[in-house]
């Protein structure tokens, strides 16, 4: 516990001040006490509080907003924002969250919250989520779970398989699509052409991450994709980034890159009217909509000397989201 006491008066005559005791301001030839100062104490604490908050919604413009709105009175606005991204990093190997989502779509979470010594309200975990796309026949759903060697977590479906998989869903973190895969009329030509992949409109100088493991085919530039780099991975696939405003250090043909490693910054070189990243799936020479190609299968499954605890967490995280999904659709 500590104690401040300011005093501010005119000049007095010193006298002696003992902690605690009231303190009385007079002038000379004035009576009764002109002031009298009684202190006020103020407890701080170093004990960090943590609680359990479910927090469910539905989607109507985007998922932040919607997050905002459902997290008011239990969540400052800065940790809000904070959780709809934590949701996307979640799922980022299931769901694209700039193409996916639609009006409807609904989600469910249980989060960790956390007050820390000097009021600050963060979101310091994400326990459980579910996710229900309009365009899906299941949920999605995912529960954090501690396993020996990992400071972090990782985050399971139901059935016990890791959420992470092969190849990530979109190339930029912070992604909002301008277009998507198919016939568009080009910005520059005036006219419609066959649009052979997406593009993710972002700020210049946005980090650009590689969607696998693989190796580096091509890096230099290209026609109208600008300044450009092709990854093979090994399942042959190759992924293209255009436009980029430059290439990581090291970017050559014959390096290799790690998922979500950065491979360059989104530009507007090439045939481009503003800043953005053209990405492109290609398979055997042809390009191929991303959002089928990188259809994203199970990781690798819990191991089995954990399945046992891991089980009796699902059934826990699950029947609180089941009970945040009921409150939901009661109110």
């Amino acid at each position: 516990m500590g104690i401040v006491a300011v005093w501010l008066t005119p000049a007095l005559e010193p006298k002696q001040i003992f902690p605690m005791a009231p303190v009385v301001v007079t002038r000379p030839g004035l009576e009764p006490a002109d002031f009298l100062f009684r202190p006020v104490v103020i407890e701080a604490s170093n004990t960090e509080l943590m609680d359990t908050l479910q927090i469910s919604g539905v989607i109507q413009s985007s998922l932040y907003n919607a997050l905002n709105e459902s997290g008011v009175g239990v969540l400052p606005p800065s940790a809000r924002h904070q959780l709809a991204w934590s949701l996307a990093d979640i799922f980022e190997y299931k769901v694209d969250m700039s193409r996916d989502l639609r009006q409807g779509d609904k989600f469910h979470l249980l989060i960790e919250r956390l007050q820390k010594p000097n009021g600050a309200i963060i979101v310091s975990k994400v326990l459980g989520a579910r996710l229900a796309l309009s365009n899906a026949s299941n949920p999605l759903e995912a529960i954090h779970f501690d396993t020996p060697g990992s400071s972090t977590g990782q985050y399971y479906d139901a059935s016990g398989m890791s959420l992470r998989a092969a190849f990530l869903r979109a190339p930029v973190a912070f992604r909002r699509i301008s277009s998507i895969f198919g016939a568009r009329k080009h910005p520059i030509f005036g006219e419609w052409r066959n649009h052979t992949g997406t593009d993710y409109a972002a700020p210049m100088g946005t980090p650009v991450r590689a969607i696998g493991d693989g190796v580096v085919i091509f890096a230099g530039t290209k026609g109208g994709y600008g300044n450009m780099i092709d990854i093979r991975h090994r399942n042959g696939m190759v992924s293209r980034y255009g436009h980029m405003r430059n290439f990581a250090t090291g970017m050559r043909p014959g390096t290799r890159v790690a998922m979500g490693s950065t491979i360059g910054y989104v530009g507007m070189t090439g045939w481009a009217t503003g800043p953005h990243l053209h990405f492109e799936i290609r398979v055997g020479g042809v390009a191929h909509d991303p959002k089928l190609a990188l259809q994203s299968r199970s990781g690798e499954p819990i191991p089995a000397n954990e399945r046992v605890l891991f089980q009796k967490m699902r059934n826990q995280t699950l029947a609180s989201l089941n009970q945040s999904r009921l409150a939901s659709v009661t109110e």
